[in-house]
């Protein structure tokens, strides 16, 4: 049995051409794919430099979070500032 037709029975709603074009999208969304101007790069990378890509996000916005967090410990808690840094922490 192919990997095109295993593939194709183990998810219906989903073709080939589907996965081709979705992995194409992402390739251009990667800033590191992206700088390289290669249309070369294989799928199984483009999807491990997503899936690093989302990991770095989440560490951004950790790390953001918590600078927030220190910031609203140097403010006075009433303060229009203080709002708003909690609405931006209450977000994620």
């Amino acid at each position: 049995m192919s990997s095109r037709r295993s593939r194709q029975s183990s998810a219906p709603g989903i073709t080939d051409d589907q996965i081709i074009d979705l992995v194409s999208k992402l390739r251009h969304l990667l800033p590191e794919i992206r700088q390289r101007r290669s249309d070369k790069v294989s799928a199984s990378k483009v999807l491990q430099e997503t899936c690093n890509y989302i990991r770095n996000l989440h560490k951004e916005v950790d790390d953001l979070s918590e600078r927030l967090s220190q910031l609203l410990e140097t403010i006075d808690s009433d303060s229009p500032e203080a709002a708003i840094i909690r609405s931006l922490i209450m977000q994620y």
